[in-house]
C-alpha cells in the first residue's frame, strides 16, 4: 500500500472516521481538511447496493447542479446544417463532423463533453473505443444524444454532471470547489443525493444507500449522515 503523506495524514487526525457528519459538518470538514495549493474539487461518492451486472439495476444519467461545478466545461458538438449553427450559437467551443472525428482518431481531446445530434451517432460511434474508456461517448441518457443541441449545451455550460454506476456500486459526482461557499455546496449535494434516491432502481433489494462520503481532490473521505440529508 502507497505511504500517506505528512498533510494527508494530518488531515485524517481532524475526521472522527467512526462518526457520520450532518451533511453540513462534513462538507466544512472536507474543505478544511483539503492541503492542496490549487482550488480542488469537492465531490461526493455513494457506495450502494445495486448489482451493476444486472441491466435493470444499471444506474446512469445526468443532473444540473444549481450552482454549477466551478470548471468552464470545453463542449464539442457533431452537428450539421441548421443544426451546426444552432449549437454554434449556443456557445457551442467546436462545432463540425467528419474534420472533428479525424482529429479525435489522431489523439485531439481539447473538450470536456460531446454532444451529438441522433443522425450523427453512426458516424460518431466510430470513435467508441477511443471515446468509450474515458466516459466521453455521447449517450441519450445523459442527454448529450439530442436534436435539442441549445439546451444541452446550456445545461452543461449551466453546470450539468454526469453519474454513472461503477462495477463495484459505487457512484462519484463532483459538487464544486473548495473555494465555494458552504451553502452552495450544500445546496449542490442537496441535488445530487435526491437525484441517487429517485433513480434508486425497482429491483434494488436491502439497504440502497449503503454509505455516502465527501471529500476534496486528494482529502480524505467525510462520511455524511444520510438522516441529515431526508431529515430537510
Amino acid at each position: 500500500m502507497a505511504k500517506k503523506s505528512r498533510k494527508y495524514q494530518e488531515a485524517v487526525k481532524l475526521i472522527d472516521r467512526t462518526k457520520a457528519y450532518p451533511v453540513g459538518e462534513a462538507i466544512e470538514l472536507a474543505k478544511k481538511t483539503n492541503f492542496t495549493k490549487f482550488d480542488a474539487t469537492v465531490e461526493v461518492a455513494f457506495r450502494l447496493g445495486v448489482d451493476p451486472k444486472k441491466a435493470d439495476q444499471q444506474i446512469r444519467g445526468a443532473v444540473v447542479l444549481p450552482n454549477g461545478t466551478g470548471k468552464t466545461q470545453r463542449v464539442l458538438v457533431f452537428a450539421k446544417g441548421e443544426k451546426a449553427k444552432e449549437a454554434e450559437a449556443a456557445g457551442a467551443d467546436y462545432v463540425g463532423d467528419a474534420e472533428y472525428i479525424n482529429k479525435i482518431q489522431q489523439g485531439w481531446f481539447e473538450f470536456d463533453v460531446i454532444v451529438a445530434t441522433p443522425d450523427m451517432m453512426g458516424e460518431v460511434g466510430k470513435l467508441g473505443r477511443t471515446l468509450g474508456p474515458k466516459g466521453l461517448m455521447p449517450n441519450p441518457k445523459t442527454g448529450t444524444v439530442t436534436f435539442d443541441v441549445a439546451k444541452a449545451i446550456s445545461e452543461i455550460k449551466a453546470g450539468k454532471v454526469e453519474y454513472r454506476v461503477d462495477k463495484a456500486g459505487n457512484i462519484h459526482v463532483p459538487i464544486g470547489k473548495v473555494s465555494f461557499e458552504d451553502e452552495k455546496l450544500v445546496e449542490n449535494f442537496n441535488t445530487v443525493f435526491d437525484t441517487m434516491v429517485k433513480v434508486k432502481p425497482a429491483a434494488a433489494k436491502g439497504t440502497y444507500m449503503k454509505s455516502v462520503t465527501v471529500s476534496s481532490t486528494m482529502g480524505p473521505g467525510v462520511k455524511v449522515d444520510p438522516s441529515s440529508v431526508t431529515a430537510k
